[in-house]
C-alpha cells in the first residue's frame, strides 16, 4: 500500500515556492496572524483585478 503525500508540500521548493518567506522566531504566532490578515484584506480588496497569488517576504523589521 502507498502513501499519501499532499501533493502542494511534496512540489514546494522544486516547483512552486513558499508563499510567506520569513522567519518569525518567538513571534511567529503574531506574524502568522497578520500574514492571515494582510492576505485577507489584500484578497477582498484585490478580488476582481485577477490576482492569482500573494508572496509575502519580510526583512527583520520590514514588511
Amino acid at each position: 500500500m502507498g502513501q499519501k503525500v499532499n501533493p502542494i508540500a511534496n512540489r514546494l521548493g522544486i516547483i512552486k515556492g513558499w508563499d510567506s518567506n520569513w522567519y518569525g522566531g518567538d513571534n511567529y504566532g503574531e506574524m502568522m496572524l497578520e500574514d492571515s490578515k494582510i492576505r485577507t484584506y489584500l484578497n477582498a480588496r484585490l478580488a476582481k483585478a485577477s490576482v492569482s497569488r500573494i508572496v509575502i517576504e519580510r526583512t527583520l523589521k520590514l514588511v
